[in-house]
């Protein structure tokens, strides 16, 4: 994850549920992408650092256990950097143009200009994060995968050009619900203004629930409502247990509550399911240095499996060691 800002639902419940249920399964290794941080925010980098501990807490908070896991920094393993400059020789120009990520970026963010090597390059380096460590399974949302797919090909080109598979073929794991809309209906994003963070209080968590859009075509509480075409009622078959999802439907299409009132049902579902991850988080947040001591940890086992899968690379493209 980059850190960019304060995490939010669409981290939670696209990542963060499934990331917790992973580690009973698998070796796991959790990165803070701050070099891919550094794709946006390369004009005003001073609080990615600060940004980094933050979401580290928020991981813990969320269930994310180091004893179990690896968790580390991208930039303080210098081998992901030497990695991505040795794919990006070898992945055609055409391959990162036709990324839809990168296309609908470039329309939707306008305060920023993206126009960079960086951010045009940035499936490359996110290829070289993976295939590091020799990844065979990525946590991914929906919105990853034609990235995940571009590391696909890269890795079936390397073997192409050097005859020898270094790299397993990672496959996407993704989660029921891989990618929450925001507050307006687009993606869920510190970009767009529309997140609801994991860190917001309750009494922020609940303003955001009643600013959101919900049935347009209802002028009137009595009015019978659409509650298959409201956003309102999408967050409660989300969050809500299908008992209170099918009595907020019959509400809504008999007009018995308004979108008001079923706005008041989300926020106190909302915040109650947050309840545990605040008060993890506010442990945590009383020292911070346990974060830093975690990171460190991870930073040791990761440039170990990083230093051994470079030796390999080096071999086999004649690089001195």
């Amino acid at each position: 994850m980059r850190p960019t800002g304060p995490l939010h639902l669409g981290h939670l419940l696209g990542a963060l549920e499934n990331w917790v249920k992973l580690q009973a399964s698998h070796e796991c290794l959790f990165m803070v992408a701050d070099l891919h941080a550094l794709m946006g925010e390369y004009e005003n980098p001073a609080e990615i650092r600060e940004n980094s501990i933050e979401m580290v807490m928020d991981w813990i908070a969320c269930g994310v256990d180091p004893e179990k896991s690896v968790l580390f920094v991208q930039s303080q393993i210098p081998e992901h950097s030497e990695l991505a400059v040795i794919l990006g020789m070898l992945t055609p120009l055409g391959w990162l143009e036709r990324n839809p990520t990168y296309k609908e970026q470039l329309r939707e963010i306008t305060g920023r200009d993206l126009t960079t090597y960086g951010f045009l390059g940035y499936p490359v380096l996110q290829a070289a994060d993976i295939l590091l460590y020799k990844a065979n399974k990525v946590p991914v949302g929906e919105d990853q995968l034609a990235h995940l797919e571009l590391t696909r090909e890269i890795v079936r080109r390397f073997k192409h050009l050097y005859k020898k598979g270094i790299f397993p073929e990672p496959e996407a794991l993704l989660t029921r619900e891989a990618r929450i809309l925001g507050t307006d209906k687009r993606k869920m994003s510190k970009s767009y203004g529309n997140a609801i963070n994991l860190s917001d209080s309750v009494d922020m968590i609940r303003q955001k629930i009643l600013a959101m859009m919900s049935d347009s075509r209802r002028a009137r509480k009595t009015d019978p409502g659409h509650p298959e075409e409201c956003f309102v009622h999408h967050y409660l078959r989300i969050f809500g247990e299908p008992g209170l999802i099918e009595q907020t439907d019959q509400w809504c299409l008999k007009g018995e509550k308004g979108c008001l009132e079923t706005k008041g049902i989300l926020a106190d579902i909302v915040i109650e399911r947050l309840k545990p991850l605040h008060e993890r988080r506010s442990k945590l947040v009383k020292n911070p240095e346990q974060a830093r001591d975690i990171l460190e940890k991870g930073r040791k086992k990761a440039q170990a499996i990083a230093q051994s899968t470079m030796k390999e690379v080096a071999e086999l493209l004649h690089l001195p060691r």
